[in-house]
């Protein structure tokens, strides 16, 4: 193990302080854990710094030593300049007004001094690796600009009812839960349904809940105070403190633990939380859009999902119909996706053909929306023209002809092959080992879900670190 890492590249910190003492100690604690240090006295000698392209940055940690300091601002620069960058703010002062504005300007994170090195370079891991959830993702992926109701692509009757009824319930405080499969785009309409409310211009706040371990849902949600338990090295305001005055977005909602279930319950009758560790509960004037790609009221009923909360999240219910169900919507799509992806890829148009168009029609997306976007997108960096044509699509034109593939995974990886059905039994009429039957079915997984290893884990019923030990042990190429 010690090999490897020796061998791993190092990851790049910028620090923004202008105290020489203590930038030494920061960087001798970054760099004892493979991180490159560069330092930059202020903002703007920072940005020149990132602009250069001479040091690779990974990450921001900025030094706020004044109380008069613009933070906010600071932040809102770094973030501005540089929209994917991580920022890191590192304060003496522990107060809950200047980490929610920083929060709220794009800051990962927000640390007090004196800082432990283990909890710095947990900041620096946290950062670097958010919306990790153990799956790979693509370029393709990078955060956007939030998209509204006149963004929204689609003129199927299903999907224009379902705006519709988005758009009545959006000036409205009345929680909503959006139900429907992975990748059809229950975070945009999330974004969009804020967007048009009157709370439009204040935080929306995102937590995918199947993404938390069980152990730090509470304090994700609601925050802790200093030394309220072990490795609580300073306060720590919960997502429901930084959406205050705005809108959280709960995806992945039916992954919540039944304990933090009946927490959330409360801040929903009450508009209260309670921090760990705190003293006292305070109010928070918080809208709740949630989100699932299961059926809350089957989880109901096997009672894995409080009914009392399902009723307060399901004041609106919007459920997206998946693209196979939309299909006519296809060549808009893929225009508006084209246009997209021409902008993040630096080219100045993106186009694409019809026999392009009829390939990709006559695919059922499992994958969605989000697959069609990374089919389109893996096709945009490879095409060698301005308009995409049928040949780009080589894995497409295959899968067509035998069977749904993962079209939008990268075409390297090889999977093993999945079987239709699994047989309990062997060519010579005795019964195949469980073993064997347990890989088949992890197989199937695999390919019915595309590879994402977080859907795959969750419909076997098991965690994502027992889906990567079994790959390991029964050999099964993913």
């Amino acid at each position: 193990m010690g090999t490897l890492a020796n061998r791993a590249p190092a990851r790049g910190l910028l620090l923004i302080d202008d105290q020489p003492a203590q930038g030494s100690l920061i960087a001798a604690m970054a760099g004892r854990a493979n991180w490159r240090v560069s330092r930059a006295p202020d903002v703007s000698a920072a940005l020149k710094i990132a602009d250069s392209g001479r040091e690779r940055i990974d990450a921001v940690l900025m030094d706020v030593w004044s109380p008069d300091a613009d933070t906010a601002g600071a932040v809102a620069r770094m973030r501005q300049h540089w929209p994917h960058l991580p920022v890191i703010v590192m304060t003496a002062q522990d107060s809950a007004r200047l980490a929610i504005s920083a929060i709220r300007a794009g800051a990962s994170d927000f640390v007090i001094k004196p800082i432990a090195p283990d909890r710095l370079l947990a900041a620096l891991d946290h950062a670097t690796t958010r919306g990790v959830d153990g799956e790979l993702r693509p370029l393709a992926e990078k955060p956007h600009a939030s998209l509204d109701f006149g963004s929204m692509i689609g003129s199927a009757p299903c999907f224009r009812d379902l705006v519709e009824s988005a758009m009545r319930v959006a000036p409205t405080p009345a929680p909503v839960l959006i139900e429907g499969e992975s990748g059809v785009g229950k975070e945009v309409l999330a974004q969009a349904i804020h967007r048009a409310s009157p709370l439009g211009t204040q935080p929306l706040v995102t937590v995918n809940c199947g993404a938390i371990p069980a152990n730090l849902v509470e304090s994700e949600l609601f925050g802790h105070e200093r030394g309220a338990f072990t490795g609580a090295f300073e306060r720590r305001l919960g997502k429901f403190a930084i959406a205050d005055g705005g809108t959280i977005f709960l995806d992945e909602i039916g992954d919540l633990p039944l304990d933090a279930q009946v927490k959330l319950l409360r801040v929903l009758q009450s508009g209260e939380i309670q921090p760990i560790g705190a003293r006292m509960p305070r109010n928070v004037s918080v809208r709740v859009i949630a989100a699932t790609n299961s059926k809350l009221a089957q989880a109901v009923t096997q009672g894995r999902f409080r009914e009392d909360l399902f009723y307060r999240l399901a004041v609106v219910q919007l459920t997206m119909p998946p693209l196979r169900d939309r299909i006519e919507d296809l060549p808009a799509l893929a225009c508006g996706l084209l246009t997209r992806i021409a902008e993040q890829l630096g080219a100045s148009r993106l186009g694409i053909d019809k026999g392009a168009l009829d390939l990709l029609g006559a695919f059922d997306w499992p994958g969605n929306v989000r697959q069609l976007h990374n089919v389109l997108f893996r096709a945009a960096i490879f095409c060698r023209a301005s308009t995409l044509t049928r040949a780009d699509f080589p894995h497409l034109a295959r899968s067509t002809a035998t069977g749904p593939v993962a079209a939008d995974m990268p075409a390297i990886v090889a999977r093993d092959p999945a079987p239709s059905i699994i047989d309990p039994f062997a060519a010579d009429g005795h019964l195949r080992s469980i073993e064997a039957v347990e890989a088949d079915m992890i197989r199937l997984a695999i390919n019915r879900y595309d590879g994402r290893m977080t859907e795959v884990a969750r419909r076997l019923g098991i965690g994502r670190s027992t889906l990567y030990r079994k790959l390991a042990e029964l050999g099964i190429n993913a």
